[in-house]
């Protein structure tokens, strides 16, 4: 069972056999508390030292 300090820490895996790609996983709680579902489209972007992740719009 993993101590509540460390519940959102999170390990990057690679997709696919090059490994060009890498993949997250996000809490459950985050997820729904944002009303996502699965295969949902979002937009990914560098900013301030980090990622940001939001809805995707046309």
């Amino acid at each position: 069972m993993q101590k509540l300090k460390d519940k959102n820490i999170r390990k990057l895996i690679r997709m696919g056999r090059v490994g060009s790609s890498l993949g997250l996983t996000l809490p459950k709680e985050i997820v729904t508390g944002l009303g996502w579902r699965g295969k949902q489209k979002v937009a990914v972007k560098k900013f301030r030292g980090g990622v940001l992740i939001k809805d995707w719009k046309k």
